[in-house]
């Protein structure tokens, strides 16, 4: 196989199941196949994450910010008909570049000259100019401070809209849409802060441009639980709402 995405199984999996369509990712039934894939990338996890930087909290080597993670398995039969399955994390981990098996982010930083790296840069030294006006205290440097805290703000908001119109998802049709437009059109709303982030998005997006047959899909939490306890460890979770329902819906040709 050449996709150096695509992981193969370990061990045998019997036919009975493979499923014969995609499940529900917004409905909390773990597929059978995709228990054995998670297992199988949760043993890379325990064996490879003390080479990196990102601290999921199981190690007393690293004092860095201890973070877990949800990371999401796609079940895929490649169009040679290789039975294998997709892994990937949402958002970002601390390793720069992550680790080649996990499939990356739709959004590529290099984009229009890294622009969303200048973009960010400039937002900030805009704060910095606010923060020692204020503290000049001055009504001029006050007036000057609240003028440049609107351009802040409307720098930010047209940062955010340039950065969702580079995330394009394709969806089984071949159809590829940005993400403004994918929200625009399911409920009329702006994309939810780290839209196209999540792994199901990410995963499905390499599925489908590398023409692999979807057959099962879950994430799952690695790490230390949340405060509130709603993310624990090794425990599987359906898609979220506010970020992915709108996505998933175009990708699969389905309202959820």
């Amino acid at each position: 196989m050449g996709e150096q995405c695509f992981i193969p199984f370990t061990g045998r999996i019997d036919y009975e199941l493979i499923p014969s369509e995609l499940n529900n990712p917004f409905v909390l039934i773990t597929p059978e196949i995709c228990k054995i894939a998670a297992k199988q990338l949760q043993d890379y996890l325990l064996n490879n994450q003390l080479k990196w930087k990102h601290n999921f909290g199981f190690s007393e080597h690293k004092n860095n910010l201890v973070k877990g993670k949800m990371f999401g398995v796609l079940v895929v039969q490649s169009k040679q008909g290789e039975l294998g399955f997709l892994a990937t994390f949402s958002g970002k981990i601390q390793d720069d570049p992550h680790p080649k098996i996990f499939v990356s982010s739709v959004f590529d930083v290099s984009s229009d000259d890294f622009f969303i790296n200048k973009g960010m840069t400039a937002i900030t030294e805009i704060g910095v100019l606010i923060k020692a006006l204020k503290e000049e205290g001055s009504k001029e440097s006050l007036i000057e401070a609240k003028r440049l805290k609107e351009v802040r703000r409307q720098n930010s908001v047209s940062l955010q809209k340039q950065l969702f119109d580079n995330y394009k998802f394709q969806n089984r049709e071949g159809t590829v849409k940005n993400l403004c437009d994918i929200f625009t059109e399911y409920d009329g709303r702006n994309p939810a802060a780290g839209a196209g982030e999540c792994a199901a998005p990410k995963l499905l997006q390499y599925a489908f441009e590398h023409e692999m047959k979807p057959l099962a899909i879950a994430e799952f939490w690695w790490g230390k639980s949340t405060k509130s306890e709603d993310r624990k460890h090794k425990e599987f979770y359906p898609a979220c709402n506010d970020k992915c329902r709108p996505i998933l819906s175009f990708m699969l040709g389905q309202r959820f």
